[in-house]
Order: C-alpha cells, then sequence, then structure tokens
C-alpha cells in the first residue's frame, strides 16, 4: 500500500513537471498556428446592387466610404447624387473622389448591431432604390481588453497560453513530496530517490524563458487591427476578395456575357508586304559607276516623286569600244563634210536652175541626219544613264554608294507607298474571298484586312493569300511578321471575349474571372478557340448572362 502510494506521489510530480509547455525554440512555432487568409476579416461593409448600379457601403472611423460601379463593366461612376435613409435620419453623402468614391458621416456605425440602410442613387438620366444591411460586430481585441482578470486567466488556462515557468514546477515538486511524506513514513534512502528523480526532471525540463528571436510577452497590439485591414486575398476555395478601392488601382472592368454563332476563324502566318501599285524597285540597265545626284543620294524614310532622278550610272567603256567609236567618229565626220560641200554645189545649181529643189533638200536632210548620229555618238561617251524613281513614295531600302559598281541584277533603292500595305499569308486550307478577315502584330495591335486574292501555286506546301491593310497603316513596315485570322464557312457556337479575358495558368489551362458578387471573383476554367484579332471564342466553362472580368484578369491572377 505505502509502495502503492509513494508511486502516485512520484507519478503525480513527473505528470504536473512534463505537463509544462514546451516553449519555442529559435525559429520554431508552436503555439496556435496563423489565422488562414480566409480568416482575417474586413471592415464592416454592405452592398448592394440593381439592374444598373452595384454599391459598397464600407463602415470606418465614423464614417460610410460608398463605392458606386456600374453593374455591366464596373466602371466607377462619378457625379452622382447618392442619400441615405438611416436609422438616424436622411443624409446626402459628398463625393471623396472622382473615382465614382463618396463618404457619409455616419456615428451609428461604431456601435454593434444591424443597420438597415437604404440608398437612393440619381446619376444623370438613371435613377435607382438600393437596400443593403450593415452588421457591425463587437471587435474581439476590445471585448477583451474589457473583460475581468480573472477571466482572462481562466481563457489563458484554457488555451495553453499561460506558461509554466521553473517555479511553479518547484512548487508542484514540494507539494508532490509532502503528500508523499505524510502519507507515509519514508526512509531517508527512499526520500533521496525521490528527491533525486525530481531533481533530474527538473533539469531535463525544457526552459520556459525565451530565446533568441522570441517574444512570450502579450502579442503585439498592431496585430489584431489586420483583421480590419481591405486586402485583396485569395480564400482557401480558390476565390478572390478584392475590395473596391483595390478593384480601382487595378481598374478592373467587366463585360456580360452573350451566347451568339460566329464562323470559325483560323490562324494564318503572315507579314506585311508593300502594294505592288504603290511601290517599286530602281535599278540600272547596264552595269556601270554610281554617282549621286545634285544634292547627294536621297536619306532613308525620304518621300520622292515619280520621275525624281535619285542616282546616275556612267557605263565603263573598254579600249576597243573607245578605238570604234573613234572610228566611227571619223566616218561620220567625212560624210558630214561631203554632204556639206555637196549642199553648197546644189545650191549654186539650183540659182541657175540646173539642180531641182528636191534634190537640195534630200542633201540637207541626209546633212541633219549624219549631225545627229555624231551627236548621239559623243553623248554615248559622256552623258551616264540617270535612274529615276518609278513611283512616288518614301525611300524604304538603299543600296548606293558613290563610286560603286552596280550590276543589272542588284535592287539599288526601294520606293514604298506607306499609307498602302499588303498581308500576305500562307493557308493550308481553302478561304473565300466573301470572308472577314483581321491581322494582330506582335504588339497587340489589331489590323483590318480585306481578301484580294490566293495563289494556285504552293509555297512550302501553303497557298500564299493576299490581304489589303484598311485604315490607318502607320506604325507597319515591309517584312513585319503578323498572324492573320481569317473566317471560314464553318460556323461555331459560343461567347465572345476579348482575349486580355483569358489568363493561362501555369499548369496550361485557360480560365477566366467571373464577378460573382461585388467584390468577389471566381476563377471558372474554359476552353476557347481564336475568333479574331481582339477577340477568342469560348465554347464551354461558362453560360450566359455571367459577368465576366474583361480588363485586369492578368493582375487578379496574381492575388495570393
Amino acid at each position: 500500500m505505502f509502495a502503492l502510494l509513494r508511486t502516485c506521489a512520484l507519478a503525480a510530480v513527473v505528470v504536473m513537471i512534463g505537463s509544462a509547455p514546451i516553449a519555442a525554440h529559435e525559429g520554431d512555432d508552436h503555439g496556435q498556428p496563423p489565422p488562414a487568409a480566409s480568416a482575417v476579416s474586413a471592415a464592416p461593409r454592405a452592398e448592394a446592387a440593381s439592374d444598373n448600379f452595384e454599391l459598397v457601403a464600407v463602415a470606418r472611423e465614423g464614417h460610410l466610404d460608398i463605392y458606386l460601379d456600374r453593374l455591366s463593366s464596373n466602371e466607377p461612376v462619378s457625379g452622382a447624387t447618392i442619400t441615405v435613409d438611416t436609422s438616424a435620419g436622411s443624409v446626402a453623402a459628398t463625393p471623396a473622389k472622382e473615382d465614382g468614391t463618396y463618404a457619409l458621416p455616419a456615428p451609428w456605425a461604431q456601435q454593434p448591431g444591424r443597420y438597415d440602410l437604404i440608398f437612393t442613387v440619381v446619376a444623370g438620366d438613371q435613377a435607382d432604390v438600393l437596400t443593403a444591411t450593415l452588421d457591425v460586430s463587437e471587435d474581439p481585441a476590445a471585448e477583451g481588453a474589457h473583460a475581468s482578470p480573472f477571466d482572462r486567466f481562466l481563457h489563458d488556462i484554457t488555451t495553453s497560453a499561460f506558461p509554466l515557468n521553473g517555479t511553479l514546477v518547484a512548487i508542484a515538486l514540494v507539494v508532490g513530496l509532502v503528500i508523499g511524506a505524510g502519507l507515509t513514513r519514508w526512509s531517508a534512502r527512499g526520500a533521496a530517490k525521490v528527491l533525486a528523480v525530481a531533481a533530474v526532471l527538473l533539469i531535463s525540463a525544457p526552459d520556459t524563458r525565451a530565446h533568441e528571436g522570441e517574444d512570450h510577452g502579450e502579442a503585439d497590439p498592431a496585430a489584431h487591427l489586420s483583421h480590419k485591414q481591405d486586402l485583396a486575398r485569395r480564400a482557401p476555395d480558390g476565390s478572390l476578395f478584392v475590395p473596391k478601392p483595390t478593384q480601382r488601382i487595378l481598374a478592373i472592368r467587366t463585360a456580360v456575357t452573350a451566347q451568339a454563332s460566329y464562323r470559325r476563324t483560323i490562324e494564318l502566318p503572315g507579314r506585311i508586304i508593300p502594294d505592288p501599285n504603290a511601290s517599286g524597285h530602281v535599278q540600272t540597265s547596264v552595269g556601270g559607276r554610281l554617282s549621286p545626284p545634285e544634292g547627294g543620294f536621297p536619306r532613308l524614310g525620304t518621300r520622292v516623286a515619280k520621275g525624281d532622278v535619285l542616282a546616275y550610272v556612267t557605263p565603263p567603256i573598254q579600249a576597243i569600244d573607245v578605238s570604234d567609236m573613234r572610228q566611227r567618229q571619223g566616218e561620220l565626220d567625212q560624210q558630214i563634210s561631203i554632204v556639206e560641200r555637196r549642199i553648197a554645189r546644189y545650191e549654186q545649181l539650183a540659182q541657175r536652175g540646173a539642180v531641182t529643189q528636191v534634190q537640195l533638200d534630200e542633201a540637207k536632210l541626209e546633212l541633219q541626219g549624219l549631225n545627229d548620229r555624231r551627236a548621239a555618238l559623243d553623248r554615248t561617251r559622256r552623258e551616264p544613264e540617270a535612274l529615276a524613281a518609278p513611283v512616288s513614295g518614301v525611300v524604304a531600302e538603299i543600296n548606293a554608294t558613290a563610286g560603286q559598281m552596280a550590276q543589272p541584277s542588284v535592287v539599288l533603292f526601294q520606293i514604298v507607298e506607306p499609307s498602302r500595305l499588303w498581308v500576305e499569308a500562307l493557308s493550308f486550307d481553302p478561304l473565300s474571298g466573301a470572308r472577314n478577315a483581321t491581322a494582330k502584330t506582335g504588339t497587340g495591335r489589331t489590323l483590318q484586312v480585306s481578301y484580294q486574292g490566293a495563289g494556285f501555286a504552293a509555297r512550302s506546301q501553303a497557298v500564299p493569300v493576299h490581304f489589303r491593310v484598311e485604315g490607318d497603316a502607320g506604325g507597319l513596315r515591309p517584312g513585319q511578321f503578323v498572324t492573320v485570322f481569317a473566317e471560314t464557312d464553318e460556323e461555331r457556337s459560343g461567347i465572345a471575349l476579348p482575349r486580355a479575358s483569358v489568363v493561362r495558368t501555369q499548369n496550361g489551362q485557360d480560365l477566366v474571372f467571373e464577378h460573382v458578387s461585388a467584390e468577389r471573383f471566381v476563377a471558372r476554367p474554359v476552353r476557347v478557340e481564336p475568333l479574331d484579332g481582339a477577340r477568342v471564342l469560348v465554347v464551354s466553362g461558362i453560360a450566359a448572362a455571367t459577368r465576366v472580368v474583361t480588363q485586369g484578369a492578368e493582375l487578379l491572377d496574381q492575388v495570393r
């Protein structure tokens, strides 16, 4: 019996010593896990929506911040008149910012309770009445501050927040020894054994003092304030809570989806080419040495008119050619001299009637022809070939240098009219010329193009198709790569959305964000197909009449 009592007393000491909470060491946290993102609540708020408007009222420090947006587009509404009916009476809100934010004094919102609010909104020719309920709950931090010391002590004990230090362990040890001594007569050897075991347990018990980098005192008073901060965050179910101020910073815009039928669109690789009727190449007909015109060669980007001289080419003359030309010149000079003498003799004979006037005129015509041939031969040796612009436009390419020996196959200048450009695409499917098409550049610019024709000869197992760029072609250049979206005869049913609405995740899944409530967004996986340069066709994943984010989806995807 006595042995059993001694054992129970010793066990009680061991249990009380071992029940002390183990203190957190450096880099460890043995306390309560931090609250999840979803557990962090925002400031008290109320939401209301009508066919035209969406409203969010947030209670902060004795006033209401009211955010008014268009329901369909999520665009802030500025310049509206908002009157709020509260338990304290009817109060008009005043514009706080130019981005659709309004302020309203609300000292009653500092007291916990449920408040029914009626908002009367007038914006332009639209007027709506919206109702909402503002639920202001008791602040847990403030409630704990007014609790009694005994209640806080009980709370600490039940939550294991009251640490047992070395003093409490020693008290438990003494109590256990006294109880054991009162119940039985221990021998000195038995008491020494108990004390030795208790000392070992006390030494081996973890120290409850704070270690380096720890703070076992009271928590930071500012820590509880985070539950009143409006921070964008992702909930455990994947939905996003994005407060209205954050939506304004990110410029979030939405659109209501609609189901419709569209022609199936295919993507074609293409590049910008000059209009064949408004561009040209400048080449020399014979090889020769280049020389600039008066004022020098034209610079890149210089506008020239049709017929403007861009360069001169002086053909080289070989030594044998020079000898032949000199011989020919001598023969012509001899013939000219003979004809001149004949004409002089005919003029004298014509006065006496020995030679008719017809013979005299024929001799003069022969002399004129010989002179022309002699002059042409001289010009061949002295005058270079003038290279003129075949069309009006801008100099897009220059391969000319003074003194350069130009070859007939080399393009010296390329003239392009920037306002008249085409797109050459390669298609593997037959296209009809009556279908619409658009082109998209690498920078995201969308071009409207019209079908011009398709070739019959295959090029790289594809057929070249030409489109003309309609509208403003400024900023485009020949050779620039584009993607052409051309319609086919096949029709598909789906929802057309801007390409910026679709976000691709790390696993390659396409998704869009549905605006389910004023400050909540949910990611919806979708399957899309190309539609044109600015839109995609959603064939599955969302239904019609759904509010989908059309601007800022990439920024929402970064919320964690």
